[in-house]
Formats: structure tokens, C-alpha cells, sequence
């Protein structure tokens, strides 16, 4: 049986993609447009203890949710969860606008993450369901450039709007977007799955979330808030083990699993899930301390630093268009990963040169060997999944895959963090001023705003902790450039869209 009977034309594609492509820019957009605002509100709220909640909550609702909105897809279909993933997520923005507290903003932030863990899991799965994995790279470019100008655009697009109207409008501007891609998505997507008789499991769902979302506290809040060995957070981490491994144990016997363990039988789904694990772990954890870099120690603005990034975001869009072409070209993509994850080693450990007088094309030139590495790997590993999957699972193995690609970038967030507080002590000289230990782990506002003496003896601290964040890195990335030589390459399904026209009842359009 054809798994892709509704060949869609190069323009139906952009089409469908259009809409998605803007689902995804809200999830993206809202990871990276929120940091710059983060001094005003904290101000205006007078609840600076409370700043990393407003993080978490969206990081752990969004993550601990992916799994479940790739196995209902499954059983209901992909276009009424994913009109509901953006529903949740304009609602949560919509609230977070009108928050007049900071207790109200992070539990509406949290609402958000409920919408955006379906964003960003259903997005891939919709591709895999309309395009063939032998075409799928022609169109994993154009993702890549959602991130990038994400990236690029969040910094900008926070400064402007607090700086010029109001931080409300960091979460309003969701609202027009998010209404276009309703009323796109709404129009054009129609993917047809075959009916089959289904049950929701919602005991392996409750396990599922509430264990992940307990270890997720422990790494994100407790342990760097109270102390990796401060006894309630070791009490959060072992019932979030105890919930996972009852998890495990239910799923082997329940009739509608939420993650089938059968799925772990499949060397290629485990190969790419752990893969992406490492590089999350890895990537996203140590690079969110590139900006840091560029607004502590060189001093730069939040919106300069976004404009900084672009050298990454420049090899992630180049990798990532170049690779998917040649993916549909030779139908071969093992050996994309398996590079990308061999610049992002280099890379890492060219980051451990940085100095404070390092110069912008030196470090230019890292972060455009990161982001090529990037651009090599993520898409990459989604199209191998899909392609080893039965077509009856593709939104959990979707799901699934991103799942373990966010919770490995939790866990480095927390470990990288960890690190980089550590050292920064031992890095501040002897006899060096007091106030110097009281400003060293501050904002870079306040840090730009000392004394001269004082902010060298601060950022010459602040960059030496940061190298041993890059030589930590290191070794993990090394780790994922070793799984990926294990990924198993399979064929390709499918030769590409038909050249005639679909039929428009199977495709809405």
C-alpha cells in the first residue's frame, strides 16, 4: 500500500508548508523573543526570584507534552491536534499579554508551552505524511530558515517592542501570526489517515508527563536553584524515576500504548533518538551561552548579539538547504549527520579559544562552523526516523524524536549552567574587590555599568568559564559523532510529488 497516495503538486506543498512554516516561527520566535524582555517585567512585577519560572513553565509544559500530541495525531488526525496545539498556544499568548502578576505569567507561560510542544512535534509529522522521504530534503531548507530568522528576529523584535511600546507586545504579535496560520492550515490541510478503532492511554500519558516533568524540575529549577544534592530536589528526581520506569512497565502491556516500546526494536529509531539526545544535550545547552559570551564580555546589546549570531544562522540555512538537495539527489544520509556532528566537535573546542579580545571574525567563524554543523544534523535525523517507521506511526516516532532532542537540551541547559556557575568563582583572582564576587554573576546590563577595573577582572572571569562550558561540551559532541557512524541507512520511500494534480477532496485545496 502506497503510503503517500495523495501526490501533491510543488505548489499544493508550498502551500500547506506556509502555514506550518508559521505555526512553527511562533513556537521558534517565543524561545528566543522573550530573554530581551526579561529585566523590564521582573521590574515592573519586583519579582526577580521568580525569572527562571518564567522559562521553565514554558519548557517543561512544551516538552513534557511532545510525546502525547504525536500518538493522538495517530488516532484522530493530524489537522483537528494541530488546530488545537495552535488554538492553546494563541490562548497562553493572548493571557500572557494581559498577566498582572508575575505568578499569573508563569502559569499562563506554561499554557503556551501546552500549545507549542504540538507545534513543533506536528509540524515534521505533517511533512512526513505528505511528502516521501527520497523528496522530503528539498523542503527541510526552509524549516531550517524558520529557526534561523527566529533566532535572529526574537532578540530584535523584544528590544523593539519594549524599548518603543510595551513588553505585552512580545506575546501579542503571536496573535496575528498565529491567525493567518489558523485560517491556512484551517483552508488547506487535509491529511487523510485510514479510520481504525482506538483507545486513549491515559494512564501511560499521566506516568509519561508527571515523571518528566518531576526530573525537569529537578534540572531546571531545583538543582540550580537549591543545589544538585539539596535533599527536596533529589526527592523530585527519584519520583520522577520511579513514575518513568512504572511508565515503562505499563506501555510493555497497554493496548494503545503512548510510546509502543515495540519502537525500540527499530535500530534506526533508536539510533536517531539517542543521537538526538546527545546533540541536544550537547548543542542546545552549551550554545545558548554564545549571546552570553557576546553581551557580557564584548559587551553587545541583546539585539546586537542577535545580529552577531547571524554567521550561525548563515551555516545552518546553507547545510541545511545543501544537504536536503543532495538528500533527494543520491537518496544517501547517513553521511550528513555523521559531518555535522564532526564540525560542531571542532567547533566546540575552537570555542574554548574565545578570550576577551578575541576578534568578531574569529568568532564569526566558530559559530558559522556550529551552525553548518547544525544544519547537517537536526532535519536530517527526523527524515531517517520517519523513513524507518510504519506510516501508522509516524506522528509518534515524529513526536518522539523531537521529545528526546528537547529533553537532551534541557538537561545540557541545566548541566552547562551548573558548570558555568561553578567556575566562575575559581576563575576571580585573589584579593580581587568583593563587589566583584557580588556582580559576577549579574545581568549584562549591570555588568557593562561598572567600573572599568572591576568589569575587566569580571569578564576576564566570566570568558574563562565559559571556555571549560566549550571543553565540556566537547566530549559529548564527540559522543554523538560516534552514534551517528551506528545509524543504519535504509532506502528512501517514494520518488517525490506527482507532477499532475492531487485531488482536491483528498487534499482540501
Amino acid at each position: 500500500m502506497d503510503p503517500y497516495p495523495a501526490r501533491m503538486t510543488h505548489r499544493q506543498i508550498m502551500i500547506v508548508l506556509s502555514g506550518l512554516m508559521l505555526g512553527l516561527l511562533l513556537a521558534a520566535l517565543d524561545q528566543s523573543i522573550v530573554g530581551t524582555a526579561m529585566p523590564t517585567i521582573v521590574g515592573e512585577f519586583h519579582a526577580l526570584e521568580h525569572i527562571s519560572w518564567t522559562v521553565t513553565a514554558y519548557l517543561l509544559t512544551s516538552t513534557a507534552v511532545t510525546p502525547l500530541y504525536g500518538k493522538i495525531s495517530d488516532l484522530y488526525g493530524r489537522r483537528p491536534v494541530y488546530l488545537f496545539a495552535i488554538t492553546v498556544f494563541l490562548l497562553g499568548s493572548a493571557l500572557c499579554g494581559m498577566a498582572h502578576s508575575m505568578g499569573q505569567l508563569i502559569a499562563f507561560r506554561a499554557v503556551q508551552g501546552l500549545g507549542a510542544g504540538g507545534l513543533m512535534a506536528l509540524t515534521f509529522t505533517i511533512i512526513g505524511d505528505i511528502i516521501p522521504p527520497r523528496e522530503r530534503g528539498r523542503y527541510q531548507g526552509y524549516f531550517g530558515a524558520v529557526w534561523g530568522l527566529s533566532s535572529v528576529a526574537g532578540p530584535l523584535l523584544g528590544g523593539f517592542f519594549t524599548e518603543h511600546l510595551s513588553w505585552r507586545w512580545i506575546f501579542y504579535i503571536n496573535l496575528p501570526i498565529g491567525a493567518i496560520a489558523l485560517l491556512v492550515t484551517s483552508t488547506v490541510l487535509r491529511v487523510r489517515l485510514p479510520r481504525r478503532e482506538h483507545s486513549i492511554d491515559y494512564l501511560g500519558a499521566a506516568l509519561l508527563v508527571a515523571g518528566v516533568s518531576l526530573i525537569l524540575l529537578y534540572t531546571s529549577w531545583s538543582g540550580p536553584e537549591k543545589g544538585w544534592g539539596a535533599a527536596s530536589g533529589l526527592e523530585l528526581l527519584g519520583a520522577g524515576i520511579v513514575l518513568l520506569a512504572l511508565f515503562v512497565g505499563w506501555e510493555a502491556r497497554a493496548k494503545e500504548p503512548i510510546l509502543p516500546l515495540r519502537l525500540f526494536r527499530n535500530s534506526v529509531f533508536t539510533t536517531t533518538s539517542a543521537t538526538g539526545f546527545v546533540v541536544g544535550l550537547a548543542m542546545f545547552g552549551a550554545l545558548i551561552f554564545i549571546p552570553m559570551y557576546l553581551q557580557v564580555v564584548k559587551g553587545a546589546t541583546p539585539t546586537d548579539s542577535g545580529l552577531l549570531m547571524l554567521p550561525m544562522v548563515l551555516g545552518i540555512l546553507t547545510t541545511s538547504i545543501a544537504s536536503g538537495q543532495l538528500i533527494t539527489r543520491i537518496g544517501r544520509y547517513k553521511v550528513f549527520p555523521i559531518i555535522g556532528t564532526a564540525l560542531v566537535t571542532v567547533s566546540m573546542l575552537l570555542f574554548t579559544r574565545l578570550e576577551v579580545s578575541t576578534p568578531y571574525w574569529e568568532s564569526s567563524l566558530y559559530m558559522f562552523l556550529t551552525g553548518a554543523g547544525l544544519g547537517l544534523v537536526m532535519q536530517v535525523l527526523v527524515v531517517a526516523a520517519q523513513n524507518a517507521a510504519d506510516p501508522r506511526d509516524m506522528g509518534t516516532v515524529t513526536s518522539a524524536t523531537t521529545f528526546f532532542r528537547s529533553m537532551g537540551g534541557t538537561f545540557g541547559t541545566a548541566l552547562f549552567g551548573a558548570v558555568l556557575t561553578s567556575r566562575l568563582p575559581h576563575y576571580l583572582p585573589a584579593g580581587a574587590p568583593p563587589e566583584v564576587a557580588e556582580h559576577v554573576s549579574g545581568s549584562p546590563e549591570m555588568i557593562r555599568q561598572l567600573p572599568p577595573q572591576i568589569r575587566d577582572i569580571t569578564t576576564g572571569a566570566f570568558v574563562h568559564a565559559l571556555q571549560d562550558v566549550f571543553l565540556v561540551a566537547a566530549p559529548i559532541t564527540l559522543a554523538a559523532f560516534v552514534l551517528a557512524w551506528t545509524i543504519k541507512e535504509l532506502p528512501l520511500r517514494g520518488h517525490g510529488p506527482a507532477q499532475g494534480k492531487a485531488e482536491p477532496a483528498e487534499l482540501g485545496l
